[in-house]
């Protein structure tokens, strides 16, 4: 990620100087940040850099650290480069759009996990069924989390980091884990806002607000009706989706749900559908479409299909998966 981006900067410039790193989580307040980013300017106009980097790590664990550099560009307008990195997305506490007209060429970007895709080609392997087959069932237990694979991240790191992003947002540990344990138990059938509510007892409006911030999160994303002459249904039932295999077997552990091949299957072909198409929806009436694109009618079957399907839906088996998902 960053030290890698950093390391690459160094074989290309020619003062070192010219890049600041700094793990904002160590401070206690956006006032210090601030005066760190007044100490580096000091420190760059002393050795007359004229272009310069800055790293700023782990923003999202500093309350108002948006202050600080907000307050550092009207006052320096700084010709800089500037990484803000977090662990909670930017644009779920809002503070991305406080920087309108400060952005210059920059861009959000939300680093996601890896695409199955991206994941095969780590492992440097020939693409034929039985190498796909395999990588793919490694897969679904390490997601696209490059820490798992690397031995440095476990179901428990991804536990706590989700409950400590949900206490930095005031939500409840244990009504966000009952709403998590109530979708697994209704997936891959749609629901009503109301159906988790009777079921969590809570308020319609305490389910709607723990699903925003759970999809702000990247935890999850909902699925809308789709019918099949192209006209989206938002006030339908709709489908929920968690969006990485080893982010599910977290969450699996954690509300102590069993995690099922017909909705784990279902999520990963949605979510790489989501990512190459921007969005993706479902079909119910007479029968089910799992997904539809703009393109694409596919319904995932973790087994034998029970029925016939148009012409123009892709029946999705099981060990069909992992070659649909590369085609992409």
């Amino acid at each position: 990620g960053i030290k890698l981006l950093i390391d690459g900067l160094l074989k290309k410039i020619k003062n070192p100087f010219s890049i600041f790193f700094f793990s904002v989580d160590v401070l206690d307040n956006y006032r210090e940040l601030y005066e760190i980013l007044k100490e580096y300017w000091k420190l760059r106009e002393s050795k007359g850099l004229k272009n310069c980097y800055i790293f700023l790590d782990e923003v999202t664990l500093l309350e108002n650290w948006w202050r600080a550099v907000k307050v550092f560009i009207d006052q320096y307008k700084p010709k800089a480069v500037f990484v803000l990195s977090g662990s909670v997305s930017m644009f779920f506490h809002g503070k991305a759009e406080t920087f309108a007209g400060r952005r210059g060429k920059g861009k959000l970007i939300n680093v996601m996990p890896l695409s199955f895709p991206e994941y095969f080609k780590l492992f440097k392997k020939p693409r034929l069924p039985a190498t796909l087959a395999e990588i793919f069932k490694n897969y679904l237990k390490t997601g696209g989390y490059l820490g798992v694979l690397n031995k440095t991240i476990e179901e428990e790191d991804i536990i706590l980091g989700l409950k400590n992003d949900l206490r930095i947002a005031n939500k409840s540990v244990e009504i966000a884990k009952h709403i998590m344990a109530d979708i697994f138990k209704k997936a891959p059938s749609p629901c009503s806002f109301h159906s988790i509510a009777n079921d969590v007892g809570v308020s319609v409006k305490t389910v709607i607000e723990y699903l925003e911030t759970l999809k702000e999160m990247f935890v999850l994303k909902d699925i809308l009706y789709m019918s099949l002459d192209g006209r989206v249904y938002p006030r339908k039932e709709r489908k929920l989706m968690v969006r990485d295999p080893f982010l599910t077997n977290a969450i699996s552990i954690w509300t102590r749900c069993e995690i099922r091949k017909d909705f784990l299957y279902e999520w990963i072909v949605q979510e790489h559908l989501l990512r190459k198409y921007g969005e993706v929806y479902y079909y119910r009436d007479r029968y089910e479409i799992d997904c539809l694109t703009d393109r694409l009618k596919i319904e995932v079957k973790a087994g034998k299909p029970h029925r016939k399907y148009p012409k123009n839906v892709i029946i999705l088996k099981e060990k069909n998966i992992p070659e649909f998902l590369f085609s992409l």
